[in-house]
């Protein structure tokens, strides 16, 4: 593949700078023995780009994630920030980077590695093979709808207000984005919502409906109540291949389904947008996990999930599955063999820091590659 594809890294805050060191070694790696490469950029977002930039991300680095192929980010915020004004927080560096770039699907796989199956405290025989994608609409509903806000009541009591809304593209486009990675998957989707008690519901069931009929009728198609998905969750959760629900379902439904897996640590995710003319397809890459302030700077953190998140990237936006899967198999392997950071191993297990896992990683690589 050609270097001109543009990938954006922005290390963040926290552990971020540490996970994203080892991505770059396996980046390094796949460039020498792949000959996959990439014109690579650098940025400052979150805590970093307010200490050195005054922002929690400036408009230069947010002209290079909207020019950029693919956008592979940390971790953002920490304490050291936690007295910010909201406005200025590091967290919105985040916020702004998914509005600007209108990246309005998020994906979340909940995958059980056979080697950490003992780390769910689900039941063994539940988990195992687990192999689930989320797809919440990131966008819109009732995170961002309007009217919203705190106001006081004649008689001195305050209500607090936030608005479910959807509109027929909105679903649609989510709903594509779902439908065409169950196609390439189990060929199942499931569309979760509440139109039992919400008209949002009735309009998402019912244009979810359509679009089936008219675009996707090979797929097999259920509808679930967002409570009950919830239940079938822990109570079977292999039922599900792919799972598609509006903003605040899938932000509590992907975390219920992320704990099934025993590890929060060790999970990747990727932010769409809309397909251009080109083809190309703006795209953020960010682990699940946080910036671990208790930790920064100790080398103790895990990089999987980021490295598993650039496998993601390079799956959805470049079509290398095959890379994609070389990477995956790495970390199976390598979760095999015993090696384990602080988050994922068991009382008395030994462990390996941040740079000997990217170690075992490159490794793994090579034994795969010969």
């Amino acid at each position: 593949m050609p270097s001109n594809k543009k990938l954006l890294i922005l290390p963040g805050d926290g552990i971020g700078p540490e996970v994203m060191a080892q991505v770059r070694r396996v980046i390094d790696w796949m460039d020498r023995r792949r000959s996959v490469g990439f014109g690579l950029e650098e940025g400052l977002v979150g805590g970093a780009a307010i200490d050195g930039e005054g922002v929690p991300i400036s408009d230069a680095t947010m002209d290079k994630a909207m020019t950029a192929d693919a956008v592979l980010l940390g971790a953002v915020g920490g304490p050291k920030w936690d007295n910010l004004p909201f406005a200025q927080k590091p967290e919105r560096g985040l916020l702004r980077l998914r509005k600007e770039m209108v990246l309005f699907a998020n994906l979340r796989p909940a995958l059980c590695f056979d080697a950490l199956v003992d780390a769910s405290t689900l039941k063994p025989e539940l988990v195992a093979g687990l192999d689930i994608m989320i797809v919440r609409e990131l966008t819109g509903g009732i995170y961002f709808g309007e009217p919203r806000g705190i106001e006081m009541l004649p008689d001195g009591t305050r209500r607090g207000i936030n608005t479910q809304v959807y509109t027929t593209p909105e679903i649609q486009r989510v709903a594509r984005v779902a439908f065409d990675l169950a196609k390439k998957r189990g060929n199942r989707l499931c569309s979760v919502e509440k139109a039992n008690v919400m008209e949002s519901g009735v309009l998402w069931r019912e244009e979810v409906t359509k679009l089936h009929a008219a675009e996707y009728p090979e797929v097999e198609l259920s509808h679930m109540y967002a409570d009950n998905c919830a239940m079938q969750l822990v109570r079977n959760p292999k039922q599900f291949d792919v799972i598609v629900t509006d903003n605040l379902f899938g932000d509590i439904l992907s975390d219920a389904a992320a704990m099934l897996t025993g590890s929060l640590g060790m999970l990747p995710s990727a932010s769409l947008g809309a397909t251009d003319a080109s083809g190309r397809r703006a795209a953020l890459y960010e682990p699940v996990h946080g910036t671990a302030p208790d930790i920064a700077g100790q080398n103790k953190a895990n990089p999987l999930a980021t490295l598993l998140s650039f496998a993601m990237m390079l799956r959805y936006s470049f079509d290398l599955a095959e890379d994609a899967e070389l990477i995956e198999q790495a970390v199976q392997d390598v979760l095999a063999a015993g090696k384990r950071t602080g988050d994922i191993a068991k009382p008395g297990q030994a462990t390996v820091s941040t740079s000997q896992m990217g170690d075992a990683i490159l490794a793994a690589l090579d034994k795969r590659a010969a």
